[in-house]
């Protein structure tokens, strides 16, 4: 395929994996757009209905399994929260008219019944006793629960439900707390894999791990794609039908503060006696403000009750003391709890939902999901509150949810101290709500049908070409596979450039962009389009300079549960040489694996205590190094040799280069007792330049650092006693600080994502190119390769797709040429004389 036949394949779309049906194949019960909805899941294969709570996500699921087990034959399991079950018996009894579903706990069980549709709970799924593989089709209701267990069970789920050919998942609250958990269920679906989507569409913070906020350029594409696989609606008119039946009634929530005794607000750290409780922030404050506050809580609540005795009530609680109070102060509750023989919680719930008793007193996280409350009660009342909005969302649609024909009332109680947490439940609420309105503004507008949303994300590939030539440089903004293309052969003294990765940056929203690719294989079949006209295009015997570094392969996404790394730099070596290059070697630049922890949290201190075994090294950048063969190979010498005088390029500086020892203006090396004694901020550089000059004592290095740690300073932000390098092929003085972000940061400019440094690129040029030869960066970012060429007698040419990169080097790259190019008074002086 062509260059753009490729870039076309790079649209993301979820693909259908199922098969078309007619309206006249689905249960004729179910109203039109439940019928919409079905037809779409089971053509789409692996899907999500996020639909508003009310709308019948528990008939659809029935009739998805029931339509594919019919034509693809095998059994279809539904997995679901303990307590649910009774609401999918009921549907298919009573309102879709088949057999219900049987409930299994084992293999077994499953085994020995010839029945379409089963169900089981998450528990029997986690501990193993059901292996979803044996299904045709699996249904999640409420997975939403499964962020409750945690990342470990979800990957383990991940795992589990790899290759079942037909896959549903439904939830009313796909993501109330981070946008970016609904790309979750995209690798549970295996819509796409949940590191590739992070990358696509997530901005990483390069000095915190897991700190990633979407793309603001990417928002739109971001929707598009989600809308490819999942469907959001909140009412029927949603998908073009009338919303009669589906009004729902006021919502009125009422705020309860509980006044605290701050006579035990205690001391501070100096310990001096606080005059008002501090906010409960934390997680242990939080518990420690509801243990103290039950008895004023629960007085409230009883309050409530007793002042509206003809009302049904939902008592939502947490804790089991809460229960405790709650039966004592209203003795006519009825309770249900986990430890509870399941029959007897069962009944319980189903008689309150039939409205035979008034008060119910259960957990958020055992009546929260599935229960349908709303044909008797209109009431609910929260004992407390915490940070878990998905809960607390999913409690108040027990009873706000459509077919509710009264007011609903939810009395939430909460401390002084917690204002906090009930801001931030609100705040989620918010972020819920908007959320839903975009995706169901996309519904609206582009249909059920993915062949509006292809046209759409096409509209986001290419780029405007734009060239800005100066008396030293030459800059464009464009793709550089197509931009190489237009270059003369043997053009380039230089090739220095810093690679993307396959899919850990994106750089731009458009589909040019190479890191915009699903992993390694996509992205070096990307760079078969460009490494050939870097060789064509550079002077035979030149070299190309390639910046990579390693990638670091997370636990939560390989399933390993341990970070490892991906080879990438040997991968660039093997594609290099695949095009005609020949491999030169590579310099090694360390990193500080104290920072890079502090990014990445995969070389802990505490997990090395716990298990050596799992851990692994910092991980240094590499230079490789790449040469196009010259013409004459009897010699090797390029076709234009790259020279130095002897009197320019001393023996003596050859072999401190050679050597890379440094000592500087003559002084002696700092005996430990000094390094002890020096300032943290003069640690760092003194300690280098002690170990380059001391035969090295692996033993002396850990007792220094030791001793420092012992005196404080031994920060847990930096690494200050790094050894220092004999080799040239390991730099161990680069300085990080030394981009040209540090000019975009004091502009208050975008950032760029993996600036390269300039003393790297200094090196670089001085060692592989001559004064006047063209220097070029196909990648060229903010310009610092091209901006250094200038400012050391070369000419700079620099390629880049960002258009606000583009713009920013430009400037960067003009001011280079303006001092280049700037008189001296010497020139003066030199002028007056003529």
């Amino acid at each position: 395929m062509n260059y753009i036949e490729f870039l076309q394949s790079k649209i993301d779309i979820a693909k259908d994996t199922g098969f078309e049906i007619s309206p006249d194949e689905v249960n004729p019960i179910l109203k039109p757009h439940q019928k919409d909805a079905v037809i779409w899941a089971v053509k789409g294969g692996k899907r999500g209905l996020f639909e508003a709570f009310g709308l019948g996500k528990t008939a659809q699921e029935l009739e998805w399994c029931r339509i594919i087990v019919k034509r693809m034959g095998g059994q279809a399991l539904i997995i679901l929260p303990l307590g649910v079950k009774q609401e999918f018996t009921h549907d298919a009894v009573h309102l879709l008219r088949i057999d219900p579903p049987v409930y299994v706990r084992t293999m077994a069980e499953v085994k020995s019944t010839d029945a379409p549709i089963l169900m089981t709970n998450y528990e029997r799924v986690r501990d193993g006793d059901i292996d979803p593989k044996y299904f045709t089709a699996v249904s999640l209701d409420e997975a939403s629960v499964l962020r409750s267990y945690g990342s470990k069970t979800y990957q383990t789920f991940l795992n589990k439900f790899k290759g079942v050919p037909f896959k549903l998942v439904s939830t009313a609250t796909p993501s109330p707390n981070k946008i970016k958990e609904l790309i979750h269920y995209a690798g549970f679906l295996e819509i796409m894999d949940t590191g590739q989507a992070l990358t696509r569409f997530f901005q990483r913070d390069s000095t915190k791990a897991n700190n990633l906020t979407l793309y603001p350029h990417k928002e739109n594409e971001f929707w598009l794609w989600v809308s490819s696989w999942a469907l959001f609606i909140t009412k029927p008119s949603d998908l073009g039908y009338s919303d009669e039946g589906y009004d729902l009634p006021p919502l009125n929530i009422r705020y309860h503060e509980i006044p605290v005794d701050h006579t035990t607000a205690g001391t501070d750290k100096d310990g001096q006696v606080k005059l008002i409780r501090d906010a409960a922030l934390s997680l242990q404050d939080e518990a420690r403000e509801k243990r103290e506050s039950i008895g004023s809580r629960v007085a409230k609540m009883a309050e409530i009750v007793n002042a509206n005795p003809d009302e049904h009530f939902i008592l939502w609680h947490d804790l089991e003391a809460e229960r405790h109070a709650i039966k004592k102060a209203l003795p006519e509750a009825v309770e249900v709890y986990g430890s509870l023989d399941y029959d007897i919680r069962e009944k319980r719930v189903i008689d309150f939902s039939n409205g035979k008793t008034k008060l119910l007193a259960t957990k958020k996280e055992i009546s929260g999901q599935g229960c349908n409350f709303q044909r008797h009660c209109h009431r609910a009342i929260f004992a407390g509150i915490d940070y878990e909005f998905n809960d607390f969302i999913q409690a108040i649609h027990r009873i706000y949810r459509f077919l509710q024909t009264e007011q609903v009332i939810i009395d939430i109680i909460s401390t002084e101290s917690e204002r906090q947490i009930l801001q931030a439940l609100l705040k989620k609420w918010e972020q819920h709500d908007y959320l839903t309105a975009k995706m169901t503004e996309i519904i609206r507008k582009y249909g059920l049908s993915n062949t509006n949303l292809i046209e759409k994300l096409k509209r986001t590939m290419g780029v405007k070409r734009t060239e800005v030539k100066g008396k030293h440089f030459m800059a464009v903004n464009n793709d550089c596979i197509l931009e190489m293309q237009q270059v003369p052969d043997n053009y380039f003294g230089l090739i220095h450039t810093s690679i993307p990765f396959g899919n850990h940056y994106e750089y731009t929203a458009s589909y040019n962009d190479f890191g915009h690719n699903p992993g390694n294989d996509n992205f070096f079949k990307q760079m078969d389009y460009l490494t050939p006209e870097c060789y064509r295009t550079l002077k035979p015997g030149r070299i190309a300079a390639i910046h990579v570094k390693d990638r670091i392969l997370f636990g939560n996404a390989t399933g390993d549960g341990m970070p490892t790394l991906d080879p990438f730099s040997d991968l660039t070596v093997f594609h290099f040489i695949k095009h005609g290059f020949r491999y030169m070697g590579r310099i090694t630049v360390l990193t500080d694996v104290v920072r890079e922890n502090n990014q990445t949290y995969r070389l802990g201190w505490s997990e090395q205590c716990k298990d050596g075994s799992k851990m692994g090294v910092g991980c240094p950048e590499y230079i490789l190094l790449f040469r196009k063969l010259p013409s004459d190979t009897s010699k090797a010498y390029a076709d234009e040799p790259v020279t130095k005088t002897k009197e320019e390029y001393t023996r003596a500086q050859w072999q401190i280069d050679a050597h890379s020892f440094y000592r500087t203006s003559g002084d002696r090396l700092l005996t430990k007792a000094e390094l002890e004694a020096m300032p943290v901020d003069k640690l760092q550089a003194a300690y280098r330049k002690y170990s380059r000059g001391t035969v090295y004592n692996y033993k002396e290095h850990v007792e220094l650092a030791k001793k420092l740690d012992f005196d404080g300073k031994l920060p847990a932000s930096f690494m200050v006693v790094a050894p220092g390098s004999w080799d040239d092929t390991i730099w161990d003085d680069i300085n990080r600080m030394k981009t040209l972000n540090t000019s975009q940061s004091q502009k208050r400019l975008q950032m760029h994502v993996c600036p390269l440094q300039i003393d790297i690129v200094e090196r670089i040029i001085n060692r592989y190119s001559n004064k006047e030869d063209i220097v070029c960066d196909p990648f060229g970012g903010l310009m610092t390769v091209p901006v250094t060429a200038v400012k050391m007698g070369r000419e700079g040419y620099g390629i880049e797709l960002n258009t606000d990169y583009f713009r920013d080097g430009v400037g960067y790259l003009k001011a280079a040429d303006m001092e280049v190019d700037m008189p001296t008074l010497f020139d003066f002086l030199n002028l007056k004389e003529a």
